[in-house]
């Protein structure tokens, strides 16, 4: 099984949580160090963007996740494709136990960020304020 941390719509509650079919792993995780979290674009994509030391630490959940599930996750946040998110290891710790350990975490390169049209800076954590804003790919689509 496969820790994955969730910072915007795949966690529970949000807009694409139908797409998670991991196990919740504990209560809220906090990453240990700094990243930019931003929503980009007229989706308002949230962005995490893996430029350690910038920007807050970010809140999240951790799912534990099967190869299969991971995959279907790889899809949904395009990992093969150059726009895409990529996939990184970070630390994250349990904000009621203190218990450290390593995820994955699908996040933007910074010289992506340099160029994206960003939206908005979040403080952090991306609340269900932000995910109003947020159009899929289905809805984003024109007649």
């Amino acid at each position: 099984m496969h820790k994955v941390f969730v910072f915007g719509t795949l966690k529970q509650g949000f807009p694409n949580f139908k797409f998670n079919q991991g196990i919740r792993h504990g209560s809220d995780y906090v990453s240990k160090e700094s990243y930019p979290l931003y929503l980009v674009g007229s989706r308002y994509s949230p962005w995490l963007v893996l430029d350690k030391g910038k920007g807050q630490p970010v809140k999240g959940q951790v799912f534990l996740v099967s190869d299969q599930v991971l995959a279907e996750m790889d899809n949904l946040e395009r990992v093969h494709e150059p726009d895409g998110y990529r996939k990184f290891s970070i630390q994250v710790e349990c904000v009621t136990s203190g218990k450290e350990l390593a995820a994955i975490v699908y996040g933007k390169p910074p010289e992506m960020a340099a160029t994206a049209d960003i939206r908005l800076e979040l403080v952090g954590e991306y609340l269900l304020e932000h995910a109003d804003l947020y159009r899929s790919r289905e809805k984003s689509v024109s007649c």
